[in-house]
């Protein structure tokens, strides 16, 4: 067997920490400060609360998922992309992505309203003294 190589644990900067901050709010384990995962008894800090490193597996699979621009900047630094219209942080689908998906629906119905208003134009342009 092989021994896999622990994955390294994400060091945020500090506008980071603070998006990760509001969303411990979030995780079920929260309760007032005191992680109700680690308690056994006599209550232990919640560590993600005051760590500027991602170490809560919990919070990393459960609570993270909620900020998609956080998650992306933290686990997908290599692959991300900037989004054309919105300048948000995405891990693209493919290569050609140009677009977060909340700006992707959007552009896609832009985009054929265009098409569907030149090939209209292109039709009636011939008018009344040009008959086919």
């Amino acid at each position: 067997m092989k021994k896999s190589k622990p994955e390294p644990v994400p060091v945020m900067d500090y506008r980071q920490y603070r998006r990760a901050r509001r969303l411990v709010h979030e995780c079920c384990n929260y309760d007032g400060g005191n992680c109700i995962a680690l308690d056994d008894g006599e209550e232990c800090v919640c560590f993600q609360s005051i760590s500027y490193s991602l170490l809560c597996r919990w919070f990393r699979a459960a609570v993270l998922p909620l900020d998609r621009e956080l998650e992306t900047a933290l686990f997908h630094r290599l692959d991300a992309k900037r989004c054309a219209v919105c300048g948000a942080l995405f891990t693209p689908g493919s290569n050609r992505a140009k677009y977060c998906p909340e700006c992707a629906g959007r552009m896609k119905r832009i985009k054929a309203a265009q098409r569907k208003r030149k090939q209209r134009a292109k039709c009636h342009a011939l008018g009344a003294e040009n008959p086919l």
